[in-house]
């Protein structure tokens, strides 16, 4: 059958469907003249014995014409008529149908007279007529009228002029369409407008006209065109039909507007799926165009009031483009283009949306979808879901095996090398695992075969996160980081950030005086937007020549020291671990104390982005409170050791010692040499501590001291860190991803003793040899050092203190030794933004350790040459 035949065929005896208007369905012209009756119902296609008609012999005559009227009860009658038909005739007729006495035609929004013939009207072929039971005219004249025009142009042999303009005239029409354009208020100046109806003209809606559009049939004849033989008709009608397409229409649609032409986009996508085939280039674009738009917020509104109704007509798209993505993860390679999981992700976020609108309750109840209950769109959906759970399963299978394939690249944690070309292509997997999780919200059986399969599969999981590039789409993973190794879950927070920017033009300069360190950075930073931050960073120090990430590196180095002492009075050091912070409930004698916060959240953020290990970590209480979560008496044990130890022995204690204590919810807090009392809760200090309420005591306590007492500080810091992030509102997710432990790796790096064996592994020779003496000069007398003058030579040759958790390799570069050609009496010198250490051919190993140990002075190992 070709398209053409298809298409009169889908027109013979299509079902109509509920949320489009009805179309006629004219039987064929070798049939007795007469009319059929179609009924208005749901589906994309049905037989023709599953439409509802019947058939009364009319006027038979040598001249006739084929029309349909559109009743009021949303049926489509197909008539053929003669020419000396009046339009009295055919009233009369259809009111002896059953259609009522009082009625009156109304075409391109006009009422047509009684004694008009249908000869004299010049009705185009296959015309639509509509059915009024008074006298009323359309608030749209020209709506209606410009509509006829396009469909008859369309409808018009394919050699006709004026159907090259067709694509204007579609763009003319959705110009009426906009409330505000100067055509539309021309229509509702119309004089063709009935007066008692200029009242609803202030009430105008876009989705009147697109109504008028489908009702037309231009939208039937747009296709009917496309599928024509002439390549001239078919170009003409495919650049008509792609002024509805996104993204680039000429000229674009208005953006609130587009909602509105979903009605036409599901008629576009209908048609042609039917008739053209679901391989069809233009087909394929208004799928993907309707399932965008539909996903989109706009569109939310517009689909909320029948989501039962949205899921079945979205339903079989989904079905379309889910078997192929399907058929590309059961190929060889796996391979499943990006535009296809992308249109598949916006079909399945249009039938969660509808489906959590049909059940706003939580999942879906497991009796709709069992296996007993194999029909209705909650069954279908959960097939689909199931189907694309298994052939996930079997990807993961498959790259299992590729992984201990590639055991030559995997690292000591049974990771994979980021850059592996292989992975990265692989990626789409996880998009295929993103877009599960988001259905297992629905079906309470998809999220415990989801977690089950992950489970069985951690290894590729890992690899998969460690290669994402940014997505935000993975923040789902939060559930399941207890399956993730460290490199996954730092990969997962580092996605949260700003990429930064690679021209030097584009990022937020600084100019800063070393001996104001921190007042400088504090201004720089603080007036700074947030925008500009996520930028990056270069830095300059005054009257220094060195610049770029090794300074950088630097800057964060010693401005967090800073900010960090204890004389700044913002943060104190944990009594048993000097590298860990919390904050300082009297930082409020510093006036610009909340300021300092919120530069404190910046620097602290912008350390993690620029991934700069600056030796400082925070504090469980801190880093509880930022993620969201509570704290409790265990979390405490760093931070305040002596009131851990009284809560602790409370709460050994028998009833009678807890009342010789005589404690009342309340607590006394000296500040400046003046003490107060803060009650716990309201009447507190009337309320005495006894064995049953003890713990409730211990709770209350806890959050006054680490989050009532300091709440304003609190709020600052996670303001200066959010400000960071691409979006502030996952500061929450950041934290989530990760425990404490993870946390300290990224930002205070390796605690440990330096590692010699990995730093000489890690470092390559450029003028010497690996065997020369000054080399194993140079070893020696690093092995002699201390471990802090090891780190202040680290330090000098490459702007790192605090190596990442793992080591040398973590820090994305080998290390270099270079010759330098100077006399015995010179220093080296380094170039840190590149780990170059130039090193002068000392004559023996006592020269080389004395102008190593030079240089491992504090003073010296972190400062450039001046000018």
């Amino acid at each position: 059958m070709s398209a053409t035949a298809a298409l009169d065929a889908y027109r013979r005896h299509a079902k109509r469907r509920r949320d489009a208007p009805d179309h006629a369905l004219p039987p064929s012209s070798k049939q007795p003249l007469m009319t059929t009756t179609y009924s208005s119902s749901a589906g994309a296609s049905s037989s023709a014995a599953g439409a509802s008609s019947s058939s009364t012999p009319f006027h038979a005559s040598p001249r006739s014409l084929h029309f349909f009227v559109r009743a009021t009860d949303s049926k489509t009658i197909a008539i053929h008529a003669a020419w000396d038909d009046t339009v009295a005739t055919i009233l009369r007729h259809l009111a002896a149908r059953g259609y009522g006495r009082d009625l009156r035609l109304l075409y391109a929004g006009r009422q047509l007279t009684p004694e008009d013939t249908i000869a004299s009207l010049a009705l185009p072929p296959d015309s639509t007529l509509h059915l009024a039971a008074r006298l009323r005219s359309t608030p749209h004249p020209r709506a209606w009228q410009l509509a006829q025009h396009i469909a008859s142009t369309a409808a018009a042999s394919t050699a006709s002029p004026a159907a090259y303009y067709l694509d204007e005239l579609v763009n003319t029409y959705i110009a009426f369409s906009d409330p505000d354009s100067t055509e539309n208020r021309r229509d509702h100046d119309s004089p063709l407008t009935d007066p008692l109806t200029l009242t609803t003209l202030t009430d105008h809606h876009a989705a009147d006209y697109f109504d008028i559009f489908l009702q037309s049939g231009a939208a039937l004849a747009l296709v009917r065109l496309y599928l024509s033989a002439s390549s001239f008709g078919r170009s003409y009608a495919e650049r008509a039909i792609k002024v509805f397409l996104i993204p680039d229409p000429a000229p674009p649609l208005p953006h609130s507007m587009m909602p509105e032409t979903l009605p036409v986009l599901l008629e576009f996508c209908r048609l042609l799926s039917l008739t053209a085939g679901t391989t069809d280039a233009l087909y394929k674009s208004c799928r993907y165009t309707l399932g965008s738009m539909l996903s989109s917020p706009l569109s939310r509104r517009a689909t909320s009031k029948s989501p039962a109704k949205v899921i079945e007509q979205v339903l079989p798209f989904a079905r379309e483009i889910l078997d192929a993505v399907l058929t590309g993860l059961s190929s060889e390679s796996m391979k499943v283009p990006k535009t296809d999981l992308e249109e598949l992700s916006n079909f399945l976020k249009v039938l969660r949306q509808q489906a959590l609108l049909a059940a706003p309750d939580g999942p879906l109840p497991r009796n709709l979808y069992s296996r007993d209950c194999k029909r209705g769109w909650v069954w279908e959906l959960h097939e689909m879901a199931m189907s694309l759970l298994k052939r996930a399963d079997e990807c993961l299978k498959r790259l299992e095996m590729d992984l201990s394939s590639l055991s030559s690249d995997s690292d000591s944690r049974g990771g994979v090398i980021e850059t592996q070309p292989l992975w990265a292509g692989r990626l789409h997997v996880l998009a295929v695992l993103t877009e599960l999780d988001s259905i297992s919200a629905l079906y309470e059986d998809v999220a415990h075969n989801l977690r089950f399969v992950l489970l069985a599969h951690r290894a590729p999981l890992n690899a998969l996160v460690r290669c994402s590039k940014r997505n935000d789409h993975l923040h789902w993973l939060v559930k399941h980081k207890d399956l993730l190794c460290f490199e996954a879950r730092r990969n997962l927070v580092l996605m949260l950030f700003s990429e930064g920017k690679d021209d030097y033009g584009e990022l937020h300069e600084m100019l800063i005086d070393r001996s104001h360190l921190l007042i400088e950075s504090f201004e720089y930073i603080t007036q700074a937007r947030p925008t500009e931050l996520q930028s990056g960073l270069f830095m300059e120090f005054k009257n220094e020549e060195a610049t770029g990430p090794g300074v950088l590196r630097e800057w964060f180095c010693m401005v967090s020291q800073a900010l960090f002492s204890p004389q700044q009075v913002l943060f104190l050091p944990c009594p048993n671990d000097q590298r860990r912070f919390y904050l300082n409930g009297t930082s409020a004698v510093d006036p610009l104390n909340l300021k300092y916060f919120i530069f404190s959240g910046r620097l602290i953020g912008l350390a993690l982005m620029h991934k700069v290990q600056v030796g400082i970590v925070l504090d469980r209480t801190l880093f509880l409170h930022l993620a969201g979560r509570s704290i409790t008496l265990e979390d405490i044990a760093a931070a305040d050791p002596v009131t851990y130890a009284s809560c602790k022995r409370i709460l050994e204690m028998g009833a009678a010692d807890i009342d010789d204590l005589t404690l009342t919810f309340s607590r006394d807090v000296h500040t400046l040499g003046s003490r107060r009392t803060i009650e716990l809760c309201p009447g507190g200090q009337d309320i005495p501590v006894n064995i049953i309420n003890r713990q409730h005591y211990i709770d209350l306590l806890i959050k006054n001291i680490f989050v009532d007492s300091i709440s304003d500080q609190l709020a600052n810091f996670a303001k200066g860190f959010s400000d960071i992030l691409v979006n502030p509102k996952l500061q929450k997710v950041f934290f989530g991803c990760l425990d404490l432990e993870d946390f300290d790796q990224m930002l205070g790096g390796s605690n440990t003793n330096i590692n010699l064996k990995d730093w000489r592994s890690h470092t390559q020779y450029n003028g010497y040899k690996e065997k020369d003496r000054q080399v194993n000069w140079f070893w020696k007398a690093v092995e002699s050092m201390s471990i802090e003058q090891q780190r202040r030579l680290l330090f000098f040759w490459t702007s790192v203190k605090y190596l990442p958790s793992d080591g040398f390799g973590g820090l994305g570069s080998k290390l270099y030794i270079y010759k330098q050609l100077e006399s015995a009496d010179h220093l080296p010198s380094s170039h840190t933004c590149f780990y170059r250490l130039c090193l002068p051919p000392y004559p023996s190993l006592k020269v080389m350790q004395s102008q190593l140990q030079k240089i491992t002075q504090e003073h010296v190992s972190c400062s450039f040459g001046t000018w």
